[in-house]
């Protein structure tokens, strides 16, 4: 007689997405600012691109092939890692100083914590900081058509408003910056598709950056909050790393806690911080307060007995 129940361990509902495709899609929603980040940088950031991906992916095989575990450089997490962190350094940053960065993110931040899903904060954002910390002058020069400067955030950190770019150029991409946080319009792009594939929801990315909006306006700061929230790497950090699985919490409540949490650092670092920016420092900082965010949230068990004081 055929078998007409099968029992077995749960999950009994399987998603159609792995972590291959999630992080296939994640890539392709990267594509958009990394094809601005080329046209308007040049073929030197496409360089700074591939020496990321390259190092992280070959990082992860050599740890994997030296810990005795089965090569995952397949799942794309490696790729989506280095792609993240060549997006959040300059152009023209030298190419030895992006390999130590990308070992720093997968070695030390990454596996020494037990690989994926175990890191306890963002590796692309924790191998910047470690790179600003030790290089701080090739970190924070810029350049846009051969031209050095400053980005529009220096530009208001020094009070020097009468040189910000339109927001036209800060829209479309065309100012100084990090490889792939200057052109707002790929971004959004970016965000549209994983939206579309139910990557990830809006509330992270919409209420970090309304947060920042709103926060700096009250803060006084001298520029209106559209040009505020089209500046820097905001929008790149709440839609592609304020919304990592593993360093984000569980729960759409945590969720928009811990977006809260993130708008209100940037604020506070932008407005009185001695960096002009605070995206990244602002998602480290609240990684780490992931686990109490999932504690004060975690929905309640069916059928539970309130406890009486």
């Amino acid at each position: 007689m055929e078998r007409l129940l099968v029992v077995s361990s749960s999950p009994h509902i399987h998603s159609p997405l792995d972590t291959q495709k999630i992080m296939g899609w994640v890539l392709a929603a990267l594509a958009p600012a990394g094809l601005a980040g080329i046209y308007f940088f040049g073929l030197r950031a496409a360089a700074v691109m591939a020496v990321c991906v390259i190092s992280c992916v070959a990082f992860e095989y050599i740890w994997d092939k030296c810990a005795k575990k089965a090569v995952a450089i397949d799942d794309l997490s490696a790729a989506v890692t280095g792609l993240l962190l060549a997006y959040n350094l300059p152009p023209t940053i030298p190419f030895w100083m992006a390999v130590l960065g990308s070992l720093f993110a997968i070695i030390v931040v990454k596996q020494l914590f037990g690989g994926l899903g175990c890191n306890i904060v963002n590796p692309a954002l924790a191998g910047r900081a470690m790179m600003l910390t030790s290089w701080p002058v090739p970190m924070t020069t810029w350049s846009i058509d051969g031209v050095s400067g400053a980005t529009p955030l220096a530009l208001i950190k020094a009070g020097t408003l009468e040189n910000l770019p339109s927001l036209q150029n800060i829209f479309i991409g065309r100012v100084g910056g990090c490889i792939g946080e200057t052109s707002a319009l790929a971004l959004l792009i970016g965000f549209a598709i994983l939206l579309y594939k139910d990557i990830i929801k809006w509330q992270t990315p919409v209420i970090y950056v309304a947060v920042v909006a709103i926060l700096c306006t009250l803060f006084g700061r001298p520029v209106g909050p559209l040009y505020e929230v089209l500046t820097g790497g905001l929008f790149l950090g709440a839609i592609f790393m304020a919304t990592d699985y593993t360093t984000s919490p569980i729960t759409l409540r945590g969720q928009m806690i811990f977006a809260a949490g993130c708008g209100l650092l940037t604020a506070l670092i932008r407005t009185w911080g001695g960096y002009p920016e605070g995206v990244s420092y602002s998602i480290l900082i609240m990684n780490l307060t992931v686990p109490l965010i999932d504690r004060a949230t975690k929905p309640r068990i069916f059928g539970e007995v309130k406890k009486h004081v």
